[in-house]
């Protein structure tokens, strides 16, 4: 009998939390796991779970099936189907199976990190077969999943209307009276999980820039974890107030239970990704656009992975010793402000890079309400993002979050700070990509001339490429015999 508002496969924790939040909030959802007996685990542990993760009511909402036939069956019209399993194949052979058994109209919903390239494909393909395709970002984690994350749906403009109520009524909720759903519809075919896969571009960016400067502040200034703590406690009450700060503070407190030591130092320093990060890199090269910060982000992780070939040079190479003479609290905030431009310029990236897609793809993106998006339940959720929604707000048209009146002051005061802790950092020798390829892109992005005038002069002198002049209207192609009208300087 149809009797489910939402069915949901895949039933790993990420699938179960969610499961479990949209019967917290009322609707009734059918689950199926290829693994049987996952299935029933889940629902047969239900009963047993506290009420602050299963509330009243919710055991009753949740049935289990053991057949796609009838977990199907049990859908209301239209079918709406939430597909939790691990991206690429996977999704693909889920939805071959579901097919034959669902109907014209029925809302297919890939709540996976997939690629976006991936969900244009089968928004396509879907879609000339008559069915409605979601693919939808999903951020937060496993407690996000449970109490709220942060939602990115895009695809079958038709099916939004069908899912709305479901996924803005589980995602995360901000503003002053915690009603402003951290869900609402980006664009078209790939358009949400593109946003995912910026959003962990950003997330790669923001890890890797705190993580230098606390590599800053440990070897520069010798500070302890509990010192650490402190600092990271204060600067989550201004401006670089975040998840992400909030949770490295917690970090610096924590003790191995088996040695009494701070957790973090027993911790091997080798970092994984598991690929969105550099999905966004890749992209940013096709799309010819400098998303330069969270590209070296992914290299810092590779150079971490390296461990046993940094040890054996570590016993060879040698830099120049760490000594710092300084006032040791000016160089704190210097650290501080050095972290909140670089993530300014991040953030700046990012929007670059979404624009550039939108162009590509021809999305309409709303810049200001994507910001809106991750100011609760995601990884990257932080206080600035109201910023970003009020610069769009000013000129929905901003082509970079530098030239915003607001981020402009901020990084314009920022900017002696931020030189300091990179030319410091470099003469003692420690490595800070990422705050570096921040500060490179800003002056890069500001100056009216590059060298690039001599680049375009090599390439024509050695593959006739051809080059345009400054004194000649754009477009205009030039070439020149280089060796022929060469001369010796007198």
């Amino acid at each position: 009998m149809s009797q489910h508002d939402i069915g949901l496969i895949g039933l790993a924790v990420m699938g179960q939390n969610l499961v479990l939040n949209m019967a917290n909030h009322g609707f009734s959802v059918g689950v199926y796991n290829r693994t049987i007996s996952v299935t029933d685990e889940f629902v047969g542990g239900l009963k047993n779970e506290p009420v602050d993760k299963v509330h009243a009511g919710t055991t009753e909402r949740i049935n289990g099936y053991h057949t796609l036939e009838e977990f199907v069956s049990s859908l209301k019209s239209p079918r709406r189907v939430m597909i939790m399993v691990k991206a690429g194949v996977p999704v693909d052979a889920v939805i071959d199976q579901l097919k034959p058994l669902l109907s014209k109209g029925d809302i297919l919903i890939d709540g996976g990190n997939s690629d976006f390239r991936d969900t244009n494909r089968r928004h396509v393909e879907l879609e000339k077969e008559g069915f409605r395709f979601i693919g939808t970002g999903v951020s937060g984690g496993e407690e996000g999943a449970l109490k709220g994350p942060s939602i990115m749906p895009g695809g079958h403009p038709e099916a939004w209307p069908f899912v709305k109520d479901i996924l803005q009524s589980i995602s995360a909720k901000v503003g002053e009276k915690n009603d402003i759903p951290c869900c609402d519809w980006v664009g078209p075919a790939g358009a949400g999980h593109y946003v995912k896969m910026v959003h962990n571009g950003i997330e790669y960016g923001d890890m890797q820039l705190i993580c230098e400067a606390y590599f800053i502040l440990k070897n520069v200034l010798g500070l302890t974890n509990a010192e650490l703590y402190d600092v990271f406690a204060e600067w989550n009450r201004g401006e670089l107030e975040s998840y992400l700060i909030e949770i490295t503070r917690d970090i610096f407190s924590v003790k191995d239970a088996a040695t009494g030591k701070d957790l973090v130092d027993l911790i091997l320093d080798t970092a994984q990704q598991k690929g969105t990060g550099k999905w966004m890199s890749q992209h940013a090269l096709d799309l010819g656009v400098p998303t330069t910060l969270i590209t070296e982000a992914v290299y810092a992780r590779c150079l971490s992975a390296q461990k046993d070939d940094r040890l054996r040079a570590s016993k060879v190479l040698t830099g120049p010793p760490i000594t710092f003479d300084g006032d040791k609290k000016q160089f704190i905030e210097d650290v501080r402000q050095a972290l909140y431009a670089s993530k300014l310029c991040s953030y700046a990236q990012g929007y670059v890079q979404l624009d550039a897609a939108a162009r590509e793809f021809g999305w309409e993106l709303n810049n200001g309400n994507i910001a809106l998006l991750w100011r609760g339940g995601c990884i990257i959720r932080s206080r600035f993002l109201g910023d970003i929604k009020t610069a769009f707000d000013k000129n929905p048209k901003l082509e970079n979050l530098l030239l915003d009146d607001f981020f402009h002051a901020a990084v314009d005061k920022a900017q002696p700070s931020w030189r300091r802790v990179i030319s410091t950092s470099v003469q003692l020798g420690l490595p800070v990509p990422v705050f570096s390829a921040a500060l490179s892109y800003y002056d890069g992005y500001r100056q009216a001339r590059l060298p690039a005038n001599l680049l375009q002069a090599q390439r024509d002198y050695f593959g006739a490429h051809t080059y345009e002049r400054t004194d000649k209207p754009r477009g205009e192609k030039f070439h020149t015999d280089w060796i022929r009208e060469r001369s010796e300087p007198q």
